[in-house]
């Protein structure tokens, strides 16, 4: 690992001018994505601006019919709290599967976003319950967020504060976790809520996407069998030694149903 400058900021906009000066910095949450990375030298950030300690990006509230999430909230916050629990409890169930306890209890909801893993659970609730991403400067809507494979719609120095999930009518999560990470081989979230009906789908491909037909089928009958017939095709999935994009194109379907029939 290189040798790097290591801030750690009062406040937030203390962070994002710590940021706009370096070199090369990168935000640091609870570091279970950005620090591996560095170990491998895959990454050699000349700044490192911590986020862990700022009061700006916690917190866990119910705005009216929106959920707000601060974006420091670690796993285990999210898993644990009351408000998410009664509000999205595919939410709080996902949050408690990430990972393990050490990887629960340091990363955030806003470090897991803002990396972008394919593999990871939580782009696939943003996307699935419509979320809103809220950042130090706009408002990103969850369908515009994600990019590509680690790249999302942030600039180098935004920052984000907290994420706005509409509360759903129905909501679950399924996942075929990798059998070491615990990283999602395919995951599927499905809600049915004020954006209607949407079906997300994380680790099958290099970037988390929705699935248009499996989401019109359940628009004209939320249940399990009227998504069995729906296919999704292997083209542009990913392949590996732990599932090839066939096998992965497989459970995306078997996920899918299964959260279907977890919403009850």
């Amino acid at each position: 690992m290189n040798d790097f400058a290591f801030h750690r900021p009062k406040d937030l906009p203390t962070a994002v001018a710590a940021q706009k000066k370096a070199t090369d910095g990168k935000y640091l949450g609870g570091g279970q994505s950005l620090l591996p990375v560095m170990k491998l030298g895959l990454a050699a950030p000349t700044d490192l601006v911590a986020l862990s300690g700022l009061a700006e990006l916690k917190g866990i509230r119910l705005d009216g019919k929106e959920l707000v999430v601060g974006a420091g909230s670690t796993h285990a916050e999210v898993a644990a709290s009351a408000e998410v629990k009664r509000a999205i409890p595919a939410l709080a169930a996902l949050a408690g599967h990430i990972g393990d306890p050490q990887v629960r209890n340091r990363g955030t909801l806003g470090g897991s976003l803002a990396h972008d893993d394919p593999s990871a659970d939580y782009p696939a609730a943003v996307l699935a319950l419509g979320a809103t991403v809220v950042t130090d400067r706009r408002k990103i809507p969850a369908d515009g967020f994600f990019k590509g494979m680690f790249e999302t719609a942030l600039a180098p120095d935004e920052v984000i504060t907290s994420v706005r999930f509409p509360v759903p009518e129905k909501a679950a999560y399924e996942k075929f976790p990798h059998p070491a990470s615990r990283f999602a081989l395919v995951g599927v979230f499905v809600a049915r809520g004020p954006a209607g009906v949407r079906v997300a789908v994380t680790g099958a491909a290099p970037s988390v996407f929705r699935v248009a037909d499996m989401e019109k089928a359940l628009a004209s009958r939320f249940a399990a069998d009227a998504i069995a017939g729906v296919s999704v095709p292997s083209a542009g999935l990913s392949g590996d030694t732990f599932g090839s994009a066939e096998y992965r194109a497989h459970l995306v379907g078997v996920m899918a149903r299964r959260a279907v029939a977890a919403c009850g």
